[in-house]
């Protein structure tokens, strides 16, 4: 349905609480009759209710109402009013009555038509409400933007901006990685048995093994040797699996372990009883530096694009 300019204004009227008695109920019936009409009031109702949340109610003082019946003449006991009697009207003589009634009779007095400027200031005193609304609703908004801006805590908890969280990503060059050293375990110049790999940073070795095979009830120990140690040290068993894993090295000088020489020996079946080697040494090998200290560890290639 199309509503009129009127209808607009006295559902923002209506919202604004600025009707009279009349209208107010005019604009309920329509309400109860159109929901169409009844969603226009609740619109104005919601736009204009950020102003009761603005603004607290303010009980006035008493001096206020003291000030205004001084101003309209109230402020102190009125005497009664006395009013002079009237004067009796002078006789009109019977003729001069008589000609009166028939030029009344006669010539009957037009009455004006007063309802279009009726109507034009009831619709210029609708819209004047509506724009002091509409003026007051756009300076709270000014005043909460203002304060959301500036003080936020003032608000109420509902009408607080929401912190705002921005993920900002740091990228840290990577740590230059340590010198990795390579000994290749073997006898003579044939196939490697072993690989050991030593971690000059934390000294951490793992050894790999490639071509050694095992023996029924022996079992490989590793061991340390050199000139600066009074015997060979055993760094323990090697393990059944592919890769054998051990901090022991983090005991010696980085000097003692860069410049040492590794031997495999075949002991019996948990290793050699005496801390010696016991068995006959089947495969040596000397440290060799694969990765200088200082280089930048390799970036991660990016993710390929789908």
């Amino acid at each position: 349905m199309a509503y009129s300019e009127d209808h607009i204004a006295l559902a923002a009227e209506y919202a604004l609480g600025t009707l009279e008695a009349e209208e107010r109920s005019q604009v309920e019936t329509m309400m109860a009759v159109d929901r169409e009409y009844a969603a226009i009031v609740q619109a104005w109702e919601f736009r204009l209710g950020v102003l009761n949340q603005m603004v607290g109610s303010v009980e006035p003082r008493p001096m206020v109402w003291d000030n205004i019946r001084a101003a309209i003449g109230h402020g102190a006991p009125q005497a009664p009013l006395l009013l002079p009697d009237a004067p009796p009207p002078p006789p009109v003589p019977a003729n001069d009555v008589s000609d009166v009634a028939t030029t009344a009779a006669a010539q009957p007095a037009p009455a004006a038509d007063s309802s279009n400027v009726i109507q034009l200031a009831s619709r210029a005193r609708r819209w004047r409400n509506v724009a002091t609304g509409m003026s007051a609703i756009a300076a709270a908004l000014v005043a909460m933007l203002a304060m959301q801006v500036y003080q936020p805590e003032l608000l109420p908890n509902g009408m607080r901006p929401k912190p705002r969280t921005q993920v900002v990503e740091v990228k840290t060059p990577a740590p230059p990685a340590a010198a990795q050293y390579v000994a290749l375990l073997q006898r003579d110049a044939g196939s490697p048995a072993f690989i050991l790999t030593v971690d000059a940073a934390t000294r951490n070795f793992t050894v790999r093994k490639v071509g050694a095979q095992p023996e029924a009830g022996k079992s490989y120990e590793l061991w340390i040797v050199s000139d600066k140690l009074q015997r060979p040290r055993s760094l323990g068993v090697i393990g059944g699996n592919d890769f054998t894993a051990r901090p022991v090295l983090s005991g010696y000088d980085a000097d003692v372990v860069n410049a040492a020489t590794y031997a495999v020996s075949l002991e019996p079946e948990g290793g050699s009883k005496t801390g010696a080697p016991t068995g006959p040494v089947v495969y040596t090998g000397k440290l060799i530096e694969t990765v200088p200290p200082g280089t930048p560890a390799p970036a991660s290639a990016p993710a390929p694009s789908k």
